[in-house]
């Protein structure tokens, strides 16, 4: 044998024993990992979905008499051109001030939120508590979801999965794509993943952010309300904050789960009207969507521990920083809440700064401190 062969012989047989070992270890979505390399903001036809409908009345956003007479700032713009920005909106006094897209995105064009998600799922987690589906935070899981009515998996409460702090054996990565997040993201069976976790850690005595948490929650809502999260969120969210498209989320497989911790795919101006809900204390018009207490709560700061340090910016699945709050995904998608101001953010894009001060992307800084000079 030449060593061509040789060499040939010994590929092929590498090939051969590397998927031998991932259709034994039950992880052939690395498969399609490897086809798409990263996630995307336009990857929603990669996946089975679901369509969350308005069927209420549709409210078109005011449009200010000055809208877009301001220029931005120099570094303002640098950043959003830097991390590849496709939409950037600002809000202010309830009318659009400022929009702008980028790369053929318009005010109707989808985006993946992201983690974006975890704070919608929040929301819907607050209305089915305040409409007595779901008793109390204080509620075991278990209660909901029988697969964590056993063992240690008892003693995870709903509050401690809100706060990230469920002490499950999620580990959030990207560094490779033998993980349990690319395995949520690429995979087709979230019960099966969720439901093999173990507690690792006392439930509720330690923060770390996990997508596992978020999923769980998932699995909770459908079983309190009896519908998927999807028809849930269309009659109690979509339907009632005068969405003006249709948003979708990804499923596992056909028929299957929501990725609720990511992979709710809207636009600039109806992710916006997320934000307008909490800044009016879950008010819209002159129904009271979702309780005062829940948005309280939600954008509070909770402080449990992270590496030993006392945390002060996360809440239930919103992220917090000073006076402001917000939603955050992970290529820097973002819903920022200015109460003070008057005024929400949104931004959506490819990319966002890796550096962060005291957790906070950098990106996300320049945002908020630039609107607040010009707007």
């Amino acid at each position: 044998m030449n060593l061509f062969k040789r060499i040939l012989y010994i590929f092929l047989l590498v090939i051969v024993i590397a998927n031998v070992a991932i259709w034994a270890s039950d992880t052939t979505y690395i498969y399609k990992a490897l086809v798409y390399q990263q996630p995307g903001i336009d990857d929603l036809e990669l996946f089975p979905y679901t369509t969350i409908e308005n069927t209420g009345k549709k409210e078109p956003w005011k449009i200010s008499s000055t809208k877009n007479k301001i220029k931005l700032s120099d570094s303002l713009r640098n950043v959003l051109e830097r991390y590849e920005t496709v939409a950037f909106l600002v809000i202010k006094n309830d009318s659009i001030q400022y929009e702008e897209y980028w790369d053929g995105w318009n005010e109707n064009s989808y985006s993946n939120s992201f983690s974006v998600a975890k704070s919608i799922v929040s929301t819907l987690i607050g209305i089915a508590i305040d409409e007595g589906k779901i008793e109390s935070v204080n509620d075991p899981v278990g209660k909901y979801v029988p697969e964590y009515n056993v063992g240690d998996l008892q003693k995870v409460k709903i509050i401690d999965v809100l706060k990230m702090a469920s002490g499950l054996n999620f580990k959030e990565s990207y560094s490779t794509p033998f993980n349990q997040t690319t395995d949520a993201y690429y995979g087709k069976d979230l019960r099966k993943l969720i439901y093999s976790l173990k507690v690792e850690k006392t439930p509720g005595t330690e923060f770390y952010y996990r997508s596992g948490d978020t999923q769980l929650l998932e699995f909770v809502l459908t079983a309190a309300t009896g519908k998927s999260m999807s028809a849930y969120a269309s009659e109690k969210l979509w339907s009632k904050i005068g969405a003006e498209n249709p948003a979708h989320w990804s499923l596992d497989k056909e028929g299957g789960d929501e990725k609720a911790y990511c992979c709710f795919y809207s636009n600039a101006r109806d992710f916006a009207r997320i934000g307008k809900l909490y800044m009016q204390n879950g008010m819209w018009d002159s129904t009271q969507v979702l309780s005062s207490e829940w948005v309280k709560n939600s954008t509070t700061a909770h402080g449990l521990p992270e590496n030993g340090v006392a945390t002060n910016q996360y809440g239930y699945q919103w992220w917090v920083y000073n006076d402001i709050y917000y939603c955050r995904g992970i290529l820097g998608q973002y819903i920022i809440v200015d109460p003070k101001n008057n005024m929400i953010v949104v931004r959506l894009g490819h990319k966002r700064d890796k550096d962060k001060d005291n957790n906070h992307p950098l990106d996300f800084l320049t945002y908020v401190s630039e609107t607040r000079k010009l707007f």
